[in-house]
């Protein structure tokens, strides 16, 4: 097995003036980055901390410790930058990083963030959000049907660049071949419901490309209320062609690639922390805990094809109902 093709896309949404996420697309590295702080400190965050992925060597090391490093890296720049700099005073980021071997990938996650696995007609999140409501949740102390209209359900508990140190979450999964990995900022899953993800997923299996403009366009359609930002890769067999697509920040321009249709003139900025906010955003999907798993299986929470087939088994009931009518 080796890494086959790979895509990624970021977009600002239809209610913010900024772009505050960017990427990392530098096989093996691949990574998701959503800033946050006054002004455009949100988008030195996140462009500091890409920096770092892409410039910090991969020598000399394996496993887990190497993702650890990369992010403690990461974490030192936007931090002594926020010290140094007053205009940036208190900017943080979140950070969900993959990165590749063989027929495994490391994975480092702080923030909320999230990294999903597509395999065998499901979608598995991988990845915890480090949200206020997430640990209310996960500690019993939240239902999850509350969690989607909690008033603090923006609120991060984690981030890079508020501290000297960060905890970071590490984890390796087995890669196989078709598995389909994609890593996304919140402006996504905050907009679009897992089965949505898993149906433009599959749908547009075989061009990655594809998939990260629909799933964009997906969360513009349903409000666009963030930046949008998606990474997508996949695990080829032995015999199957290799792409490699150029690494990199979006290039000038790059951000809002989508059709005029799809992309409307943002009217707003993502407000964190002491800035105030956009009034009446949509709420997030509540954040179920991850459940135990054997070895040699996928961590997180599952949308399956199955569930797919049902809402669409739901939806033409209806519609023959409406026509007898």
């Amino acid at each position: 097995m080796t890494l086959g093709r790979t895509a990624a896309l970021s977009d600002t949404g239809r209610k913010r003036r900024h772009n505050e996420d960017t990427f990392v697309l530098q096989p093996p590295v691949f990574a998701v980055v959503d800033g946050m702080g006054g002004a455009k400190a949100g988008e030195v965050a996140s462009g500091l901390a890409a920096e770092a992925l892409r410039e910090e060597p991969q020598d000399g090391g394996s496993g887990e410790e190497v993702v650890v490093s990369l992010i403690q890296e990461a974490n030192r720049r936007v931090y002594q930058r926020a010290a140094e700099d007053a205009a940036t005073a208190g900017m943080g980021t979140t950070l969900t990083v993959a990165v590749v071997e063989g027929d495994r990938v490391r994975f480092g996650h702080v923030g909320d963030s999230r990294a999903y696995l597509v395999r065998n007609g499901e979608l598995i999140q991988l990845t915890e959000d480090h949200s206020l409501v997430g640990e209310l949740v996960r500690s019993g102390k939240l239902a999850p049907e509350d969690a989607e209209t909690h008033p603090q359900r923006s609120v991060i508990t984690r981030a890079l660049g508020t501290d000297p140190d960060v905890d970071v979450d590490t984890f390796t999964q087995d890669a196989r071949s078709g598995d389909i990995f994609l890593l996304c900022s919140d402006g996504l899953y905050s907009m679009v419901g897992d089965t949505s993800i898993l149906e433009l997923v599959e749908r547009n299996r075989g061009d990655l490309d594809a998939v990260a403009r629909t799933l964009i366009a997906a969360a513009n359609r349903a409000g666009g209320d963030d930046n949008i930002t998606v990474v997508a890769f996949e695990i080829a067999g032995a015999e199957e062609d290799t792409i490699h697509l150029p690494a990199g920040e979006p290039e000038s321009g790059e951000e809002d690639t989508l059709t005029e249709a799809d992309a409307v003139p943002a009217v707003g900025t993502r407000m964190t922390g002491q800035e105030e906010r956009v009034p009446e955003p949509a709420p997030e999907p509540a954040v179920a805990p991850i459940q135990p798993r054997d070895a040699d299986e996928p961590r997180g929470r599952r949308a399956s094809r199955g569930t797919l087939l049902t809402a669409l088994l739901a939806a033409a009931i209806v519609a023959a109902v409406v026509i007898y009518l």
